[in-house]
């Protein structure tokens, strides 16, 4: 009966690693392939290279490769997991995060807002991600202009966005160029799906896709982006495994 139930449980580890919702996206540099793990947790392959995005342990890694650049937002626990970060770096992994992440993650590089650094294939600019009304308390708010950042990654030629926690900030409405966009959604903390449909308008990714959204409904974000022209797509970001 234990082996039984040790094969069961190998199957059933082996269903969830094959029912993550992976998409592909074709660059003149081969093809990036992205991982959702779950709520802002995100892998990135591409040229032999592997990034993870904001890992933490809430998420299922068992068989994902070790990173060869790990990126952190912000210095909320869904976002930065220092207890993840052996499990999935080995010698050589970088890690680019803001000033406030360096406090904890010492070993990170530090890339402050409006700057760009190039990683091996990669090109990794960092943007402003922040509230701009939305806080624990009057005259607070939950993330502070300049503490965080969001990221572009370009790779042959093409251009992810990662938002971050924010809201629909006007360095995110003056984007400019990005193929695809990975944007958050969910109260108190960043925007409701209407508002961030709104900033999505206004910077026209060609496409979008939600991420950071429990407890959202996504069907809003989706009829206001109806006609758009921006192709949505709803992942699960939140496997019951």
């Amino acid at each position: 009966m234990k082996f039984v139930a040790v094969l069961s449980l190998v199957a059933a580890l082996g269903l969830a690693q094959t029912s993550w919702p992976v998409q592909e996206f074709e660059t003149s540099g081969g093809v990036v392939k992205i991982t959702p793990i779950q709520h802002a947790s995100v892998m990135l392959e591409a040229g032999g290279k592997v990034v993870h995005i904001d890992p933490w342990s809430s998420g299922n890694y068992d068989g994902q490769p070790q990173a060869d650049l790990i990126l952190i937002t912000d210095i909320h626990g869904d976002h930065m997991d220092p207890k993840i970060l052996p499990k999935i770096s080995k010698t050589g992994t970088m890690i680019l995060a803001p000033a406030a992440v360096a406090e904890t993650v010492t070993s990170a590089t530090v890339i402050r807002n409006g700057e760009t650094k190039t990683v091996g294939p990669f090109t990794i600019e960092a943007l402003p991600m922040y509230n701009l009304k939305r806080g624990p308390a009057p005259g607070k708010l939950f993330h502070d202009k300049g503490r965080g950042n969001g990221y572009v990654v370009t790779y042959g030629g093409k251009r992810f966005y990662f938002s971050g926690d924010t809201e629909g900030v006007p360095e995110m409405r003056s984007l400019k160029n990005i193929d695809v966009a990975f944007v958050c959604m969910n109260l108190p903390y960043t925007m409701p799906p209407d508002e961030a449909a709104d900033a999505v308008r206004a910077f026209h990714p060609k496409i979008v896709i939600p991420y950071h959204y429990q407890g959202s409904d996504l069907s809003v974000f989706e009829k206001a982006l109806a006609g758009s022209g921006i192709e949505v797509r709803i992942l699960d970001w939140y496997p019951k495994n």
